[in-house]
């Protein structure tokens, strides 16, 4: 019987073949993978595979029907309540509980597609984020099963997909590119990078976005794809790995009537290969509710109707509301549910109290009931035999967390981040552009300097404007993480990668541009400002500046993964860095800086490489900066005549028994330094400081990551 029904499907080989599945009216016994493993056939026969397509499409039926076949599967949930503790009164600490979800109840099976329905603030998000356990399970009261099986939460993660209201994905990555990508975080590195592609571009006929492939995903500044069309790419970068239980919250929310017909007949067909899906919807159109299997309304989170669309006029009836011909049934049952919300002096409870007689009159369903034929793990098991679920399931006994290793993972997401920054080149062009100004700045307005005393001021004031710079130009990475922030979460949410990966891929990608900055800066101060050491020096000005820049970044990164929005960042990041330029030992020396606030000059960023280029200029201890006479710049002696300076040297030297003329040596680059308050640590240890810190800050960075996207309520 199987194999007759797989002889029946479409195989993808052309257009009318794509066209004919698209239509096809009746549920299939064959998984979304399987049918991909056809295309992927297909596409080897007209690459020149003389084995015709029939009949390989009967190998396929042979070999499913040689493997256990397990029950449908069924998604059960019982008694869910949920409610979050709100004050009363702003200042007040009285708290009362808020009950969003109260004692809900109810199942979804393969091949269905089960709604959630409601008004705003009924209930329907949180329900969905119950059974997606995106709610911390200290919060969450009833069980939920699968088959008949507790369902665990690392396990869920793995074979199921979360759609998120809003589309969250990289505008400037193609429709193809974008799937592709999720492919290649979500499909095991033991699928052949072409069977990765033929799935892909089987999913965008699934998916309706042929047209739409090469185009732009776009967004506020970029024209791209559709408001529908995006929604379906949200979609299919959730479905790539075919899951077996597929939640969406509002998919159709934002649309016309026509795209929100479409996404939903997507997911029919998604439901149809052998998917459960659940999904809240606001108010289904007429042609959307035929598309529907089960209806479960919310009022206020109690249960007001679960059934199938079919019941709901004689639930109404029977209740005393009938509803009228040529009505739409779900707009008349949500205006009744809202008008005994607003003018009813019960609310909805005689609504509530209905429901349940009358589920208790309904025969019960028998997918749960019964005793399944298979335990949970041996369906799953049996389920990936046949092709269904193909996320990291290399062989029929395991079922890994993530579905590659984590050097694939950051090569994925470093391909991935490099592809969508390589199409907005301004955005790196503009900080390029105020580092080269800055620095061309610094070199007219200090140029040449000499070894005076007014000079030395003048080297320390560009050493202290030049490290706080280069940390000041990083604060442009903040709006980088908080756009990618929320597609992050999505993506590590159900294991598409590891955050660590990420991490990881974020700091190799950062250094190539981080390299750019720090010699185009490094190359236009250090010969034009008249600096110190030669070759030597440079390239250890070259080194600090690009430590600075490294430990500069990973300080705004960690930042950015703590604050929840751009403007906010900015300020903190500010208010930070000017600490840290206070505390470096420019404007006050370590000496003289109060006990109680010594700590922050050890843990300023700009201290060290303030310090270490300090040493990098005057660590020479054969290099002379004040002599003799030089020692008056700067007093009121300064404007002397230059015989009476050298008679005030004389003076000086019977006085102190020591001769001192107009060429002696009296300040050295050590004395500068001592004077400026620079402890021992040599200039190489204040560059590894450096980029020690930028290690510490992208660790905090992980941190971040893994205590705040854990993406649930509590």
């Amino acid at each position: 019987m199987l194999k007759s029904n797989q002889m029946k499907l479409p195989l993808f080989n052309n257009t009318s073949q794509q066209m004919e599945l698209q239509k096809h009216p009746k549920k299939s016994n064959s998984t979304l993978a399987e049918l991909l493993m056809r295309v992927d056939d297909a596409h080897s026969d007209v690459s020149g595979n003389n084995t015709p397509a029939d009949n390989r499409v009967v190998d396929v039926g042979f070999s499913c029907t040689s493997l256990p076949l397990s029950n449908p599967f069924g998604l059960s949930f019982t008694n869910l309540s949920y409610s979050v503790k709100v004050r009363k009164k702003w200042g007040k600490k009285v708290e009362n509980s808020k009950v969003l979800l109260n004692n809900i109840s109810g199942e979804a099976r393969e091949g269905e597609i089960m709604a959630v329905l409601g008004a705003s603030g009924s209930g329907k998000s949180t329900l969905i984020d119950a059974l997606a356990n995106r709610i911390s399970k200290e919060s969450l009261k009833g069980s939920i099963t699968l088959n008949g099986e507790t369902l665990e939460s690392k396990l869920l993660r793995v074979i199921s997909a979360y759609v998120m209201q809003d589309d969250l994905l990289f505008p400037m990555l193609t429709v193809e590119e974008t799937l592709m990508f999720s492919a290649e975080f979500r499909l095991p590195r033991s699928l052949s990078k072409k069977k990765k592609k033929a799935r892909v571009q089987a999913l965008i006929d699934q998916l309706g976005l042929r047209k739409a492939a090469q185009t732009v995903i776009g967004d506020e500044g970029h024209r791209g794809v559709s408001g529908g069309e995006r929604r379906r790419v949200s979609i299919g970068t959730d479905i790539i790995h075919d899951p077996i239980v597929l939640f969406l919250d509002e998919p159709t929310s934002g649309l016309d009537s026509t795209s929100a017909f479409m996404v939903v007949k997507v997911l029919q067909r998604i439901a149809q290969s052998g998917s459960i899906v659940i999904m809240s919807i606001h108010q289904p159109s007429y042609r959307i509710m035929n598309l529907l299997d089960r209806l479960i309304f919310l009022s206020r989170g109690n249960t007001v109707y679960n059934g199938s669309p079919s019941s709901l006029p004689r639930f109404f009836t029977e209740f005393g509301h009938p509803i009228p011909e040529n009505e739409n049934k779900t707009e008349f049952a949500l205006d009744l549910i809202r008008e005994l919300e607003e003018n009813s002096h019960g609310g909805t409870k005689a609504l509530v109290e209905f429901n349940k007689q009358w589920q208790a009159r309904r025969k019960p369903r028998t997918i749960i009931t019964r005793k399944p034929n298979f335990s949970l793990k041996e369906a799953i098991i049996a389920s990936i035999s046949r092709g269904k679920l193909v996320s990291g399931a290399t062989n029929e006994s395991s079922l890994p967390d993530f579905a590659n290793p984590f050097w694939i993972e950051i090569i994925v997401i470093a391909k991935r981040s490099i592809t969508n920054s390589k199409r907005m080149p301004e955005l790196f062009a503009i900080r390029l552009g105020a580092v080269l100004i800055t620095g061309f700045i610094l070199a007219t307005m200090f140029w040449q300097l000499d070894d005076s005393p007014k000079g030395i001021q003048e080297r320390l004031g560009f050493f202290a404007f030049a490290m706080s710079t280069t940390f000041y130009t990083c604060a442009e990475a903040i709006p980088v993480f908080l756009q990618e922030k929320y597609i992050f979460m999505r993506e590590t949410a159900y294991n598409a990668y590891r955050r660590s990966s990420y991490v990881l891929a974020q700091s190799l990608i950062s250094i190539p541009s981080l390299l750019i900055l720090s010699i185009t800066f490094a190359g236009t101060t250090f010969f034009s400002v008249g600096l110190a050491g030669g070759s030597a020096g440079f390239f250890f000005f070259f080194l600090t500046i690009l430590a600075s820049f490294w430990a500069g970044s990973s300080f705004v990164t960690f930042l950015s993964g703590i604050v929840p929005h751009v403007m906010l960042g900015f300020t903190i990041v500010v208010a930070i860095l000017a600490y840290f330029l206070l505390f470096s030992g420019f404007f006050i020396s370590k000496n003289r800086i109060p006990l109680y606030w010594l700590w922050f000059h050890y843990i300023s960023l700009v201290k060290y490489p303030y310090e270490g280029v300090l040493r990098n200029e005057f660590d020479d201890p054969n290099k002379c900066f004040v002599r003799g006479v030089q020692m008056f710049d700067g007093s009121p002696l300064g404007t002397a005549s230059e015989a009476m300076k050298l008679k005030l040297l004389e003076s000086m030297s019977s006085v102190l028994g020591v001769n001192i003329s107009g060429s002696t040596c009296v300040t050295t680059g050590k004395d500068l330094l001592v004077q400026q308050g620079i402890s021992d640590i040599s200039k190489w240890d204040c560059l590894w400081i450096i980029v020690g810190w930028g290690f510490f800050f992208r660790v905090l960075f992980y941190f971040t990551l893994l205590l705040g996207s854990k993406n649930k309520r509590r």
